[in-house]
């Protein structure tokens, strides 16, 4: 990094790539321009930090870089928006290789082929560890938000994706245990693969009336939804049981359900609906009255997921 310096590596990492119809302007200006085809842009922010988000010796670039979009843009997507442009800020150290950008960079891209948009711009500073920075842009196409705050009693609690897996995969690697033994439970840590078909596929008479990506962890998440609707919500947990995760949680004397309940990073979706469930979605539980999230009609103990000030993360 240091030798070839900032504008150049930006001019490497952005040179060939063509930008989605929704960037008006990108790499290369002062400023990026981005359509708001209806007046609107969804937009959110996340980080990742080394060691505290992903650790180099367990994720190659080329992973780091498409969870770095991937949980981005499943926050665009948990509005029920179409992701439209990214900007993304690197911070590393000065002996940086290049080529650890570029694979970076090339994993960003790969996550944005499943995702849609493209990379508008951008900013790249000297740190002491590395961090990445990904501000995401959304076209709500139309259609109104789907918010966490308008669940009802009677809905139907559904979920897309495979939640515990990433959590699974943190155990094993955490654990000490040869990924080669557990690839799939592994591969869903290094690179969460948030269904956005699920979301961004439904009618537009679709009945669902709450959203939300799971990326703390399905209690957490779940608590979001109840809070802000003011509902309780009670998951089913035969529905939620994942016989898949059995071998990983029985060479670790651990228990699947709670990597199901509070494992974050799946970028699953979680979503309540007042009419019959889709195609790709998995009834999970039910909206009541009342306040909290519960699990066939009781309480659990102990985390319900991810804290980022917490002291376990």
């Amino acid at each position: 990094m240091a030798e070839l310096g900032e504008f150049a590596l930006i001019a490497k990492v952005t040179s060939g790539r063509t930008q989605a119809p929704g960037v008006l302007l990108g790499p290369g200006d002062d400023a990026a321009v981005i359509a708001a085809p209806d007046g609107r842009f969804v937009v959110t922010t996340d980080m990742l930090v080394q060691d505290r988000h992903f650790r180099l010796d367990w994720s190659s670039p080329h992973d780091i870089g498409r969870k770095a979009i991937a949980q981005n843009a499943a926050d665009v997507v948990g509005m029920g928006a179409t992701p439209s442009a990214f900007v993304v800020s690197l911070g590393c150290p000065s002996d940086t290789p290049v080529d650890f950008v570029q694979a970076l960079a090339d994993g960003m891209w790969a996550e944005i082929e499943r995702s849609g948009g493209s990379i508008a711009g951008g900013d790249m500073v000297r740190s002491p560890l590395l961090v990445i920075s990904v501000t995401a842009f959304g076209d709500p196409r139309g259609r109104a938000p789907v918010l966490r705050s308008t669940a009802r009693p009677g809905d139907v609690v559904a979920v897309a994706g495979r939640p515990g897996w990433s959590a699974a995969g943190l155990a094993v690697l955490s654990a000490g245990v040869d990924p080669e033994r557990f690839p799939e439970a592994v591969a869903a840590h290094r690179v969460p693969r948030p269904p956005y078909a699920a979301v961004l596929d439904l009618p537009a008479d679709a009945p669902i009336t709450a959203l939300t990506d799971v990326s703390d962890g399905l209690l957490a998440d779940l608590g979001h939804i109840a809070e802000s609707s003011a509902v309780a919500i009670d998951l089913d947990s035969s529905a939620l049981r994942d016989r898949a995760l059995e071998p990983v949680s029985t060479a670790l004397n651990a228990d699947p359900f709670d990597w199901i309940l509070t494992g974050g990073e799946d970028h699953a979706f979680a979503a309540t609906f007042s009419g019959a469930v889709p195609a790709g979605w998995a009834p999970i539980g039910r909206v009541l009255s009342g306040s909290a999230v519960t699990v066939d009609g009781a309480p659990r103990s102990g985390p319900t997921g991810w804290e980022s000030f917490g002291s376990g993360g």
